[in-house]
């Protein structure tokens, strides 16, 4: 016979989380659909859920329970093809969250049709809702919260309906609860399946019982109910012990086992999956049983003791299971267990990269359109007119909106495979394509462009490519043919002439031609006026004499024939001709360029080898872009170096490419990161610069933990002096001027000692009239950090590298990166959020890691400068110069405030 021991429950006895949550702190209580607050028997305050969803209809429906009836609102969701999100708040102390959700249907829409729906958590997809099966629905998930907010999502299934949603509840959990155990299970979340307060005859226990609001069911549903209270028992335990903070109350009932050997749990899982399962124990009895603890008839605790007065948790994860058996078998005296919990865990997938997302925002702004991108784009589900493989956005279509140009921040795209731009009024020439190596299918027809550009050579895995129905010009280039993958070439209907490169004539590819003026892989049946109007053609001379009519008929054939034969030899000979003289040139080109490039004076011209041996054959990659990867090398004299290796093939990028050599060649500054040497041959563009160990000023903001440094207010002073000094050098002290185009603060790296050098010049542009006052220049650089009148009017000048560095201030200031997907809407972009702000002085968007270590003075200087250089109109922005002299007064005003209070190390 089982003998349970039950105690009256006593709150308040040391529970070691009461104080912190005694005013429901955190707690976020939503009446889905109600229009008014209130607080219920429990003393939680209710609140309408219209501050955190926008989307939805509401109604009422009545709610018989037991003997008593009530109203419930309800939220339902029409549209079944958007997100239909909450966005709940998330910034509190707690590491943890509880969210827990109660959807009812109860025949609000008379049409006795319950739904059914998914429902997501952040990228996760956590559980499916049947209210056919049961109405309500009550979902608790607990999930770990980094971000400022979470979105909780319903899906429709197709024929499932509305979701509809009543109650929702969000909680703190104590720091670190329900992670002990869980080191195999990176990325996950928990759903509740099962909580029990074992030995406990009075029904369901939540706050203010437990003052984090978990709700703990009675356990006669799961084990003989033969009770006795015949045990003395304590009434208060220290709890500090347990990280995940178990109410007292619970800790003071328990199912002890009296006369048989074991103690048995039986529970039903909802799916075969992982599960996490949770045992308390507390020593209420004056004896100290031992006994093994069994799950699923496998012994995963032996000999374990309760110790009288103790309490103590016993944490398990059983993977693959489709039933859930805890046993207790007796060892000495009475085996017994206070509580249970059952979850089972959820895999959270990865979120996709910010630089991905950054990218696919600012194309979503630039379309004018809404088109319901929020939070990740590929987890739960993908966004509309985008797929994904994991978290790689790997396509996105487009199709039939006004785009206009095919801005750089497609660029950032690196993982696409498949993008149709078909009818997007694109124009010009084909750009900023160049990065995006994984691209296998690329739609730009129905358009207006008139140039291939020079950048789809660098496509190398391109299987289609579809340009028909363009205004495309002139002849097809060679390049094109170097695309190995290619299978299929649409050029109908464009204004292309010539022939075609034989390096495209090919049984794998398949050229589609019709609608040109006149394309062929053979010259002869193209009109030579329509290839190069300054060769006449022969003209052969017919006589008309009546006599010997027939012969002179033989010999006008004969005349014609020699003509149209010399004719084609003079074509191929004069296109052979201009082939070789091109490739001469090319080659010359090259030559003259490593030929000047030596002579830069840049440290040294490595060998393609060297760099092999250097890089331990491209051993260790430190770091990856649109341009590339960088890697560790070691040179023979044992200096570290980093290694970039371009893989930019295109004209474009060899003038990147050579541009940073000379730039670097010429220009000497400590706060400039040096370069050590280049390779230049079988088509290698490598370029060997110091190595700086601090990682990038990204990095250390916004990395994983084991790549960051704290970064106090005066090292990030120092840090933007630093750089500040590096491009003020750049602007007034190098001849030539230099703009350097693409400051951003993944391009501001840190030595050692936190010193700073701004890096990554491939993009620069020299200045070489001493009058000039811009630069005209198609417009390249990073989304987020873009100068918008650069942008707009594709003049740069040295302000647009002010506006850039300013948005690495405004960084500084507020830890975080220029372009977000958390928050609301408005604060998506930095500028637009922070620039009020800082402009009013009011300093509560100041980095949190911040807080209560600065000079107000300091900072209130540092946000000023910050403001002014992100300003639209760049006759208003200060210039670089102006902007080091502020830093380097708020850094010595920050300096002096730590020397006075001591705190200067």
């Amino acid at each position: 016979m089982e003998v349970g021991v039950i105690l009256a429950h006593h709150l308040h006895g040391g529970h070691s989380g009461k104080v912190a949550f005694c005013d429901q702190d955190g707690f976020l209580s939503l009446s889905c659909g109600g229009t008014s607050s209130f607080i219920d028997s429990s003393n939680i305050s209710w609140v309408p859920d219209s501050t955190y969803v926008t989307i939805g209809n509401t109604t009422t429906v009545d709610y018989i329970e037991g003997t008593s009836s009530s109203q419930l609102p309800v939220r339902f969701f029409p549209d079944s093809q958007a997100r239909n999100c909450y966005r709940l708040p998330t910034k509190i102390v707690s590491s943890s969250l509880l969210v827990r959700t109660q959807f009812v249907y109860k025949n609000y829409d008379e049409l006795g049709k319950p739904p059914a729906f998914s429902v997501s958590l952040g990228t996760a997809v956590t559980t499916t809702v049947n209210l056919t099966e049961n109405d309500p629905w009550i979902e608790e998930f607990i999930l770990p919260v980094n971000k400022d907010s979470l979105p909780l999502c319903f899906h429709s299934i197709p024929n499932g309906g509305f979701p509809a949603i009543s109650y929702l509840e969000v909680r703190p959990l104590p720091q670190g609860a329900y992670n002990e155990g869980m080191e195999d299970f990176p990325n996950k979340l928990l759903r509740k399946s099962y909580r029990i307060n074992c030995g406990d005859t009075n029904g369901s226990l939540r706050y203010p019982l437990d003052p984090y609001d978990r709700i703990w069911d009675a356990d006669e549903n799961f084990s003989p109910f033969h009770l006795s209270t015949g045990f003395a028992v304590k009434s208060t335990f220290n709890l500090s012990t347990l990280q995940d903070n178990p109410p007292m109350a619970v800790l003071q009932t328990a199912r002890v086992l009296s006369r048989r050997e074991e103690l048995v749990y039986n529970f039903p899982l909802d799916n075969t999956g992982d599960y996490y399962i949770v045992l308390y124990f507390a020593g209420i009895l004056p004896l100290s049983p031992t006994f093994d603890v069994l799950i699923n008839g496998d012994v995963v605790q032996p000999n374990y003791t309760v110790k009288s007065g103790d309490v103590s948790a016993l944490f398990f994860t059983q993977k693959e299971i489709k039933n859930l058996n805890i046993t207790l078998k007796t060892i000495s005296f009475n085996p017994m267990v206070n509580a249970i919990e059952v979850y089972e865990i959820v895999d959270v997938p990865p979120e996709s990269s910010s630089t991905t997302v950054s990218a696919l925002q600012v194309i979503q702004q630039s379309t004018g359109l809404d088109l319901g991108w929020q939070d990740d784009p590929c987890s739960p589900i993908p966004w509309n007119h985008i797929n994904c493989e994991g978290s790689l956005v790997t396509s996105l279509e487009l199709s039939n909106i006004n785009l206009r140009s095919i801005s750089p921040t497609f660029g950032d795209l690196l993982d696409l495979k498949t993008l149709d731009l078909h009818n997007t009024s694109l124009a010009g020439e084909i750009q900023n394509l160049g990065g995006l190596q994984r691209l296998e299918k690329l739609n730009l027809s129905f358009n207006q462009l008139t140039s291939f550009g020079s950048e789809l050579e660098d496509l190398i895995n391109l299987q289609i490519l579809d340009m028909h129905n363009n205004r495309l010009q002139g002849m097809v280039p060679d390049s094109l043919g170097e695309l190995k993958d290619l299978h299929l070439l649409n050029l109908e209907h464009n204004k292309l002439q010539g022939p075609l490169p034989q390096s495209l004539n090919r049984e794998s590819l398949e050229v589609r031609t019709s609608g040109n003026l006149c394309l062929s892989f053979s010259t002869l049946t193209c009109n030579e006026f329509s290839i190069n109007p300054s060769i006449e053609t022969p003209q052969v001379t017919v006589f008309t004499k009546s006599k010997h009519k027939k012969g002179q008929n033989h010999l006008a054939v004969i005349l014609g024939a020699v003509g149209g034969v010399a004719l084609a030899l003079f074509v191929i000979s004069f296109s052979v001709f201009l082939y070789t003289r091109r490739k001469k040139t090319e080659a010359t080109y090259t030559a003259r360029s490593v030929s000047e490039m030596r002579n830069w004076n840049a440290a040294k011209v490595f060998s393609y080898k060297e760099i092999k041996v250097a890089t331990n054959n491209f051993k260790e990659v430190i770091g990856r872009g649109s341009f590339g990867s960088v890697y560790l090398g070691k040179l023979p004299d044992g200096k570290l170096v980093a290694v970039k290796v371009r893989f930019d093939k295109t004209q474009l990028g060899v003038d990147s490419f050579f541009n940073e050599v000379s730039l670097l060649s010429q220009v000497r500054h400590q706060n400039l990161v040096s370069l050590e040497g280049f390779c230049h041959e079988a088509k290698q563009q490598i370029l060997v610069y110091e190595y700086l160990p601090g990682g990038s000023l990204a990095d250390n903001l916004y990395g994983s933990n084991s790549k960051r440094i704290t970064l106090s207010w005066v090292r990030r002073l120092k840090i933007a002096v630093d750089a500040a000094k590096g491009l003020d050098y750049l602007h007034y002290g190098s001849e030539p001027r230099v703009i350097h185009r693409d400051v951003k603060s993944s391009n501001i790296l840190l030595d050692t000692e936190m010193n700073a050098k701004v890096c990554d010049f491939g993009l620069s542009k020299q200045i070489t009239q001493a009058d000039a006052t811009h630069v005209t220049t198609v417009v390249k650089g990073t989304a987020g950090y873009l100068d918008p009148e650069y942008y707009s009017t594709q003049q740069l000048t040295e302000k647009s590298d002010v506006y850039s560095f300013g948005v690495v201030l405004l960084e500084l200031i507020c830890g975080r990166e220029p372009l977000s997907r958390s928050g609301t809407p408005d604060s998506f972009n930095l500028v637009l959020w922070a620039k009020p702000y800082l402009q009013a002085g009011a300093f509560e968007i100041v980095d949190e890691s911040l807080k209560g270590s600065f000079d107000v003075e300091s900072m209130r200087r540092a946000a000023l400068i910050a403001s002014r250089s992100v300003e639209r109109d760049a006759s208003r922005r200060p210039n670089i110069a102006a902007v080091l002299a502020e830093l380097k007064e708020s850094y010595s005003i920050q300096l002096s405030y730590l020397a006075c209070g001591g705190l200067l190390n």
